[in-house]
């Protein structure tokens, strides 16, 4: 009886001891809904009681679940795992902390002081810090990460983030970022990214920039987290920085020949109509020029039009100019910057020989509507900036369009002066910062012009693209960027339906590429590029048709084309030591001609003319022609000699598969391109470069001298008197030869003060051998002779003076030697018919050319609260009245042959702009 008594009495004090050590379970299911709603769904079935700051939770994130019979804390940690947030359970009471730990017991092995117990009290001091810095006195801490409950061994966590400017929430590139009294630090990237490697505990970051101000924050790092900053422009910099070369870029990196422009610093430069031109200021920095005012294309380092990659976020712009190339075909108040690449094209980049203009275009303020638009005498444009989801998405959109034709009235030119032209182009982006590992952007873009020179003629010709990014990373040590772009160019002409040749011809190029890149810094020393991409080339080279019932017009269609280009690429930045910097990298890429196609088959070792064709083959669709590519070696190197004087280096090695056909001296919007297949062969290029770079600190000057030398192989150019359009033989036309470009490129540049500008000069030569066995394949007899876009010398002085905050004056000089022409030298009779004598191809020049800009800057009073903030510039273009040349040419009149000039602008043309931003 005794033991069945105790047997009982262990049994009952052993359910006691269970009962209070046993917790009460719940059961909840919910389904896409915030977490609040969560919290205030248990509060409903339980007697729990939350206590929290809704603004802690992220109420866009909708979340799903279902829990049975678990307790309070298993299912509250799996709701708030991936957040920064902790809680403390008292009973009916849970008590959420942001970052920090409430201790209900001794934290410290053997501790008895009662004094070291932490409470809620503790923490409330920090529960309504902002992680943003520009939000936080710089005498608080901020928490950063979750404080785990349990002990860890981990010494170092990840600190990532983004600096933007406070004033429209540009993200900042080539900010520096560091940890205090160590050597931790890291640059942000052109989305204003960094990321750091942290000891646990209290750091001081510091932020650095040479433009905007200096700040730091105090945090507390428990786990990953992330901190941003919102820095301010320094007052005395304020619009001073016209063109930013980026000295710490170029110190940076062991690239050459890059130069970056930002949109901001352009206002101040007088340019033809007023119209802020990022392109057109791209033209007075050395090694970049135009064969002539009015030009569509430009040259770099001696190339031709077509060795010029442009692309806008990612996706390439055939087309970059409006109205004959007077203006840039994007709205300047979309664009960002552009990173200009004429030396070292880095390896993810490839397809051209001469250089890329990497465009990117602005995110959208994803805090607040804000816009920016300006009115002139020929444009007017507007761009604004729409919050989509706060602080996380955005919406940008802006148009433009042209107004009037009343500026063509005013041309030297008759056949500009009769004619008439309208364009307009629109832009929008969206960009969604996911969260902090994942970023989406989306770009679209259209632009169309209209034009007639004659009465009975009408051009038309648009842009079309589209740009898709996805940003993803994978740890602190690893990024991806993933892009599919589509771009299309096309153009038609539509000749009076009246005439009984009336008739309509189309052209169209469309381009679709897919790539991922990928980033990894391997370690301190090691960084690493690498990626792979995808193009897919659609060419309709023209087709005519007739324009209505009447015409007498036989229709007339060329096969389209199809190239597949693609590539893989990888480079290492190797930082060998403080002050030697190698950059190395390699791009194989590989093209193949595509059908559905018909090709020619010539004989061998003769001219190739229709008459010497022996086979067409036919290719099915996407049927490889044939394939061709090639290793294509980088090489950058970089020395410090001391801080403000270091060397750089570079080799490289480019192909290219695609060709402007053109029969003009400039390039117009109705020149075609030609895909590279069995009878053209692909472009390529070798480049050697060396560079000195110099800053002067005690005066704010920099200086840089910059050589180099350019051989290339298979440049596309013409027999004379080529046909090119709708021509079922065109290879028959063609000539492919050698090319070779040297020259010297100094600038001495100064950013900042009262005085800012930069003086930038160019000697250059460049020229072309078309060689061959055959007489007729032959230009100048096989010698080598100046390209078209050949000009030795080219100066640019821009200066800006700010006699105020508001006032400032600015001026643009630009002198160029006068491109390579071909002259009649005389005339001869052969079987009693006459005949012109033509000398050497581009023996002679035209006049040269030289211009003067000057501009009236003024702004608005900068009070911070105002509707919006106004710009007026008043400039006047070519001031001087200098009669440029645009053309020469040759007409033969009552038996004698007369030289004939025209100009552009012949007289100067003043112009008021007013541009606002709010």
């Amino acid at each position: 009886m005794r033991i069945f008594t105790i047997i009982l009495l262990f049994l009952g004090l052993n359910q006691l001891m269970y009962s209070q050590d046993s917790k009460p379970t719940i059961s909840i299911t919910y389904s896409n809904i915030n977490q609040i709603e969560v919290l205030k769904k248990i509060e409903a079935s339980t007697n729990y009681k939350f206590y929290f700051q809704e603004e802690w939770f992220d109420k866009t994130v909708l979340i799903s679940g279902s829990f049975q019979n678990k307790t309070l804390d298993e299912v509250l940690s799996k709701i708030f795992k991936d957040t920064d947030l902790n809680f403390f359970v008292d009973k009916n009471k849970i008590i959420f902390t942001k970052n920090s730990v409430i201790y209900n017991k001794y934290p410290v092995k053997g501790t008895t002081d009662p004094r070291n117990i932490q409470t809620p009290v503790f923490f409330q001091q920090y529960d309504s810090i902002n992680k943003n810095a520009s939000n936080v006195k710089d005498n608080q801490i901020a928490l950063i990460g979750k404080e785990q409950v349990e002990e860890t061994e981990v010494e170092f966590y990840t600190l990532s983030g983004n600096i933007t400017d406070m004033k429209d929430n540009k993200p900042l590139a080539d900010v520096n970022v560091k940890v205090k009294n160590t050597k931790i630090s890291a640059t942000t990237d052109a989305s204003g990214f960094y990321s750091l490697k942290l000891p646990t505990g209290i750091n001081t970051i510091e932020v650095e920039s040479l433009i905007y101000k200096n700040t730091s924050r105090k945090i507390m790092i428990y786990s990953n987290g992330t901190l941003d900053f919102s820095i301010i422009e320094k007052i005395n910099h304020l619009d001073e920085v016209v063109v930013k070369g980026k000295n710490s870029q170029n110190i940076r990196t062991a690239i050459t020949g890059v130069t970056t422009l930002e949109a901001e610093g352009l206002k101040n430069i007088p340019v033809v109509l007023g119209e802020r031109d990022i392109l057109k200021v791209a033209l007075t920095i050395p090694g970049i020029k135009t064969a002539g005012e009015g030009s569509s294309g430009f040259s770099v380092r001696g190339g031709k039009e077509d060795q010029n990659l442009v692309l806008l976020d990612n996706a390439t712009l055939y087309n970059p100019t409006h109205l004959f190339g007077f203006f840039s075909s994007i709205n300047p108040y979309t664009i960002n910057k552009v990173d200009i690449y004429k030396g070292g094209i880095p390896t993810e980049f490839g397809g051209r020989l001469s250089s890329v203009f990497d465009i990117t275009s602005k995110n959208g303020n994803v805090d607040k509507i804000t816009g920016e638009g300006g009115i002139g005498p020929v444009t007017s444009n507007l761009t604004a900036s729409i919050p989509v989801v706060k602080g996380k998405a955005s919406l940008l959109v802006g148009g433009r369009a042209t107004y009037s034709d009343w500026i063509l009235k005013s041309l030297d030119d008759e056949n500009l002066k009769n004619s008439k032209a309208s364009f307009y182009d629109l832009f929008a982006k969206y960009n969604h910062k996911i969260n902090q590992n994942n970023s989406v952007e989306g770009t679209v873009y259209y632009s169309k012009d209209a034009y007639n020179i004659t009465p009975d003629s009408l051009y038309k010709y648009s842009n079309r693209l589209i740009s898709l990014k996805w940003k993803h990373n994978f740890s602190e040590k690893t990024n991806s960027e993933l892009n599919v772009t589509n771009s299309e160019y096309k153009f038609n002409i539509n000749y009076d339906s009246a005439n009984p040749e009336s008739f309509i011809f189309k052209y169209k190029i469309d381009e679709t590429q897919a790539s991922v890149k990928f980033n990894t810094s391997f370690n301190a020393k090691h960084k690493f590029t690498y990626g792979i991409q995808t193009k897919l080339y659609k060419v309709n080279p023209g087709e005519m048709t007739p324009n209505g019932s009447s015409s007498l017009i036989i229709p007339v269609k060329v096969d389209n084309e199809k190239g597949l280009e693609s590539a893989v690429y990888f480079s290492d930045k190797f930082q060998i030591t403080d002050k030697l910097l190698l950059d190395i990298g390699a791009r194989y890429s590989l093209y193949a001609a595509l059908g559905e196609s018909t090709q020619k088959i010539y004989q061998e070792n003769v001219p190739l003319t229709p008459s010497t064709v022996i086979e067409e083959r036919n290719y099915g669709n996407n049927e490889v022609i044939n394939t061709s590519g090639g290793f294509e070696p980088r090489i950058g190197l970089r020395y410090i000699i001391d801080p403000s004087f270091f060397i750089k280096a570079g080799f490289d090695k480019n192909f290219q598969y695609i060709h402007l056909l053109s029969n003009n001296s400039t390039q117009a919007p109705t020149d075609t391109w030609k895909l590279s297949d069995l009878n053209v062969k692909p472009e390529s290029g070798l480049q050697y470069s060396l560079g000195l770079f110099k800053k002067l600190d005690d005066q704010d000057i920099e200086l840089s001298l910059e050589g180099y030398y350019k051989t290339s192989k298979n440049i596309l150019d013409y027999k004379v008197g080529a046909n090119i359009i709708l021509n079922q033989d065109l290879e028959t036309e063609l000539l492919q030869g050698d090319g070779k470009a040297y020259g010297v490129e100094f600038l001495l540049k100064k950013p900042n003060g009262k005085l800012n500008g930069w003086i930038g000069y160019t000697y250059a030569r460049t020229f072309i051998k078309l060689d061959s066995k055959f007489y007729d394949e032959k230009v100048n007899n096989g010698d080598f002779f100046p390209a078209n876009f050949d000009k030795p010398h080219d100066l640019s002085i821009v200066m800006n003076y700010k006699f105020t905050h508001r006032y400032s004056f600015s001026t643009n000089f630009v002198y160029q030697t006068g491109r390579p022409v071909t002259y009649p030298i005389g005339k001869y009779n052969f079987n009693g018919a006459e005949y012109t004598l033509y000398s050497d191809r581009n023996k002679y020049r035209i006049p040269d050319y030289y211009r003067l800009d000057i501009g009236l800057n003024i702004e608005g009073n900068h009070k911070i609260k105002k509707l919006a903030h106004s710009f007026w510039n008043i400039s006047i273009y070519n001031v001087l009245g200098r009669n440029n040349p645009y053309s020469v040419f040759f007409v033969t009149e009552e038996g004698k042959i007369k030289a004939y000039k025209t100009s552009i602008f012949a007289v100067p043309i003043p112009t008021i702009t007013y541009n606002f931003k709010f």
